[in-house]
């Protein structure tokens, strides 16, 4: 925990000079505290595990080359592929969060980078991250993707209405334009298609969510603000439920946080 706005992330194997400078043995993950005092905000922590997932599960060559082969070959100019494939990383700690957490994770996501209009369709050149006023419809793809179709177009509305529009911003043209098949090919290469260090396998089929799952944290919601033992789930669910309790208010946001801890606790 540290005080600051934003969580971030130390990876295995870098040197840390609060180490002496000694290589650092595990991932570490940081939070400011006001994200601690509210678990509904806490799909940050699967955003910064899948960082180090990409790094531990050897997909830091594999995902870019992925996604740029993948671009090149649908006849995508070349300041688009390269702009998607310099996005890898924090695209592939969103999808794989999502993945993780499920639907609420989209919430989390939009409550971080729904900002000013400006900021919102402000394009950097050479930015990690896409474009908030982009990077919102790839979550929403890949929650299409995942079977959830109904909660992808609310997730869809609400963000056209907060944002209607791109055209008052600098985002390249062609990034506009070739947007929708790029951000399809994008999602699909990276959560669809089979890596060597996966076994061969997609990330989608390694990390499985499905209805199944997201039955699980609506339950553990409803039980959660009751303060009713939720079960033996997956922790990383809780966070959902968490998400799902407030946005549906079925208690207090204090009584949500309180029974929050108390589950990690008991479990």
């Amino acid at each position: 925990m540290r005080t600051g706005f934003g969580p971030a992330t130390y990876r295995r194997g870098i040197p840390l000079s609060r180490l002496g400078k000694r290589l650092n043995p595990f991932p570490l993950v940081h939070l400011p505290y006001h994200r601690l005092v509210n678990p509904w905000t806490l799909g940050a922590v699967l955003h910064e595990i899948s960082h180090n997932l990409q790094s531990d599960l050897g997909l830091g060559r594999d995902v870019p080359r992925s996604i740029a082969l993948c671009l090149l070959r649908a006849r995508m100019p070349r300041s688009v592929a390269s702009t998607w494939t310099r996005w890898n990383r924090e695209m592939f700690a969103d999808m794989s969060a999502l993945l993780l957490g499920g639907p609420g994770v989209v919430g989390v996501l939009m409550d971080v980078i729904g900002r000013g209009a400006v900021t919102v369709v402000t394009f950097n050149p050479r930015g990690v991250h896409p474009t908030p006023y982009l990077r919102m419809f790839n979550s929403i793809e890949l929650l299409r993707r995942m079977g959830f179709t109904k909660e992808a177009e609310q997730y869809r509305r609400a963000w056209t209405r907060i944002y209607p529009s791109a055209a008052a911003g600098d985002i390249p043209q062609d990034m506009l334009r070739t947007f929708p098949k790029a951000c399809a090919l994008a999602v699909d290469a990276m959560c669809y298609r089979p890596y060597p260090s996966l076994g061969n396998k997609s990330l989608a089929q390694v990390i499985q969510f499905g209805r199944k799952e997201q039955q699980m944290i609506e339950e553990a919601a409803r039980r959660l603000a009751a303060g009713v033992d939720p079960g033996i789930i997956p922790e990383r669910f809780v966070i959902g439920a968490a998400r799902l309790a407030l946005d549906r208010r079925l208690a207090r946001p204090g009584v949500i946080t309180a029974n929050f801890y108390k589950t990690l606790a008991s479990g």
